[in-house]
């Protein structure tokens, strides 16, 4: 996975370079897919998440590439190469700014449910309950649902939302309903589920 999130700024390079397109929706899409594998790494190496640290084998990396990871190098070809020919939509002004405000905002969710979750845990196991999981409990999914959605916004093609609906559902979903199913051994989880959304707050 790190070696996927580093080198994703390398291959937009690349493919920038190799189609000799520096359009500004390209360099935008760069700055923001690009420099998420380094604020990932940033994160790993300050308060890592030890799911993430699991070994696996050489084919099950290759498949988790192979079904998620490497879709999402999808999306910068589809935007660099011009395979989608001379009708390609290109990202209005308003759209990428749309998609930087919504990358941003995500960027920070994710990263600051991740610092909580891991200093919390550290010292005190159980449900966490306080800052943002008091509103949702899934903060980090959010953040990282909130960061791809703005890639694909760039793209301005189905592929990648196609490609996000697989991962949202047969990934991100999976792994939150078997986290629930874990949760749901705590006394309080009844009480924290009523008053909490799962990736949307229930201020209501």
């Amino acid at each position: 996975m790190n070696f996927q999130k580093t080198g994703t700024f390398f291959y937009i390079l690349l493919l920038m370079n190799y189609y000799q397109n520096f359009s500004l929706a390209a360099c935008v899409y760069l700055a923001l897919h690009g420099m998420y594998g380094f604020c990932w790494m940033l994160k790993h190496f300050a308060f890592p998440d030890r799911s993430w640290e699991k070994k696996v084998t050489i084919g099950g990396g290759l498949m988790a590439f192979v079904l998620v990871l490497g879709l999402y190098w999808v999306f910068p070809y589809l935007l660099i190469s011009g395979i989608l020919g001379p009708d390609q939509k290109m990202a209005s002004l308003t759209v990428l700014t749309a998609a930087i405000s919504v990358h941003t905002l995500g960027v920070v969710i994710m990263m600051t449910a991740d610092c909580q979750k891991y200093f919390t845990l550290k010292y005190h196991q159980g449900l966490i309950r306080e800052g943002l999981f008091k509103y949702i409990r899934h903060p980090n999914y959010l953040g990282e649902i909130m960061l791809y959605a703005s890639y694909a916004m760039i793209v301005q093609h189905w592929i990648p939302w196609a490609i996000l609906a697989w991962v949202w559902i047969g990934v991100f979903l999976v792994n939150i309903l078997q986290k629930e199913a874990s949760m749901s051994r705590y006394p309080e989880w009844a009480e924290y589920k009523k008053q909490s959304g799962m990736l949307i707050p229930n201020l209501f």
